[in-house]
């Protein structure tokens, strides 16, 4: 930034300028609104709560008419300004509009530095332009649905799966005959983290490491270093002093080394053709494809692990809607694709889920010039270039004029997956009704398809094998790289009985 250009912001502020420009304006709010800073970026003392900054925003807008109160933006010390907005119309159309060619939006990469130091910043999730480009045809095509749907693969998961919740079984069964319960307290998070991480590491990369070794070593690093990779994006240098001054850069390397052997693991796979490296047509190295790697396994216990342990959390406070899914599949003995698509009333789950509570509760973009979109009541808004923006995913899909009661027949912030048949019935387009659990646009996640797979596996075999009820009346959400459940999924499990077991034994 050019001394000239932050004379005239500086300026700009003082007087109280808009920097944006059109008939749909943002609302400018003060750093220190009531009770929680507005900072663009969590502080180290609350970065854990950028859900709750994201509110900070909108503070006071519940009078305001029209969508402006859901457009905010903080401007201030000379720096660009900063957009959050939960409109649907403008995150639709700035992630349609995200990509290499010039006067796109660019991915702002200042909210996750952390992550791309940890990760790589060469990594399809980080990089731009060119490099985005050559990453998206480098890593996409395995992940594809074609590729996942393949009867073979698709069976291959199952198994691991299965094999993994046997397991479990052994393990409760075990506990029940030394307590003589009928029910078992368990949290579930640290269980389904290891789940994904098997069929990641061995099913899709080939790999071949022990349940035991997951679960107790390598889980538990990967989970450390999201920790560890948020905090050093909020305070990196206080997040250096502490490391040195409590002796944890021990702690530290050990979890990292951790980390590489598990990229190693998983990249080993290649030279031995294993897994979907089968799919993969590519003279890219293996240092090449490194980062992407970090990037999928990291993202197996973050967003694939959040929106499985989402789905099991809700339907433990509904237990109308878990029995409607048991019944599609208690009688599945073998998952295949026939039998996946045809569940609808676990997808209905699924679907609300990523609407009610995403993992990925905001995209960072970044204005490369001066670019015009368009609002949710097509007005127009001029976003000036160098702006920081926030697309608040999480606030957007509860927005009461998309969502709610007058469409759907259901209040915007509650569990109701009725409100997806109500709006096919309606006949809306599902382009109408994004709700962004994976993103849109260029730069939609290439793990969809695989998200989806693993998340109706995990949800639909749970519900298979057990009844289980929620232990909390509430359960918030905590945040850092993606929402998890703040109570880890704490549920009471109950086996379905000997007919369950015995075709999951089978």
């Amino acid at each position: 930034m050019s001394l000239r250009t932050w004379i005239k912001r500086i300026f700009q502020q003082i007087k109280g300028g808009n920097p944006f420009d059109g008939d749909c304006l943002p609302t400018r709010v003060s750093l220190f609104s009531p009770g929680r800073p507005t900072s663009p970026v969590p502080l180290p003392w609350n970065y854990k709560e950028p859900i709750q900054i994201f509110e900070a925003f909108y503070t006071g807008t519940q009078n305001e008419e029209g969508w402006g109160a859901h457009n905010r933006y903080l401007y201030a010390g000379g720096f660009p300004p900063v957009l959050v907005t939960r409109d649907p119309g403008i995150i639709k159309a700035i992630q349609a509009d995200t990509g290499d060619k010039p006067g796109q939006f660019d991915r702002d990469t200042s909210p996750t530095a952390g992550i791309a130091r940890a990760t790589g910043k060469d990594s399809l999730l980080y990089a731009n332009g060119a490099i985005w480009r050559r990453q998206k045809s480098l890593v996409a095509k395995p992940f594809s649905r074609s590729n996942l749907f393949q009867p073979q693969k698709f069976h291959g998961f199952e198994k691991t799966f299965r094999n993994t919740v046997r397991k479990r079984l052994e393990l409760l069964r075990a506990i029940q005959e030394e307590s003589g319960e009928q029910k078992t307290r368990i949290e579930l998070d640290p269980e389904i983290k290891v789940v994904m991480l098997e069929m990641l590491v061995n099913n899709f990369f080939g790999g071949n490491v022990s349940y035991e070794e997951l679960r107790d070593r390598y889980a538990p690093a990967l989970v450390y270093m999201i920790d560890f990779m948020v905090r050093d994006t909020v305070a990196p240098k206080g997040q250096a002093i502490a490391l040195t001054l409590t002796g944890r850069s021990k702690i530290l390397r050990e979890h990292r080394m951790a980390f590489e052997e598990l990229t190693d693991i998983a990249l080993a796979g290649r030279a031995e053709n294993l897994g979907l490296w089968k799919e993969f047509k590519s003279d890219a190295s293996d240092e090449a494809l490194r980062s992407n790697i970090r990037v999928f396994l990291a993202g197996a216990m973050e967003a694939t692990t959040s929106f499985a342990t989402w789905a099991i959390s809700h339907l433990s406070h509904h237990p109308k809607w878990q029995e409607k899914v048991h019944e599609e599949v208690k009688d599945m003995d073998v998952y295949d694709p026939d039998d996946f698509t045809g569940a609808p009333n676990l997808n209905l789950v699924l679907e609300e889920t990523l609407r009610l509570t995403p993992a990925l509760y905001f995209f960072p973009r970044r204005a490369t010039q001066d670019t015009w979109v368009e609002t949710s009541d097509h007005r127009k808004m001029m976003i000036p270039a160098g702006t920081h923006i926030r697309l608040d995913i999480w606030h957007s899909n509860r927005c009461e004029e998309i969502w709610g009661e007058e469409l759907t027949g259901y209040p915007a912030d509650v569990f109701a997956p009725e409100r997806w048949a109500v709006i096919k019935e309606k006949g809306i387009s599902p382009k109408d009704m994004l709700h962004f659990g994976f993103g849109h646009g260029p730069r939609f996640c290439p793990g969809r398809s695989l998200g989806l797979l693993e998340v109706g596996l995990v949800v639909g075999a749970m519900v298979k094998l057990f009844k289980f009820e929620a232990v909390h009346d509430h359960t918030s959400a905590s945040a850092g790289v993606s929402t998890k459940p703040a109570d880890g999924v704490m549920v009471d499990l109950e086996l379905r009985g000997k007919s369950s077991q015995s075709r999951t034994n089978g």
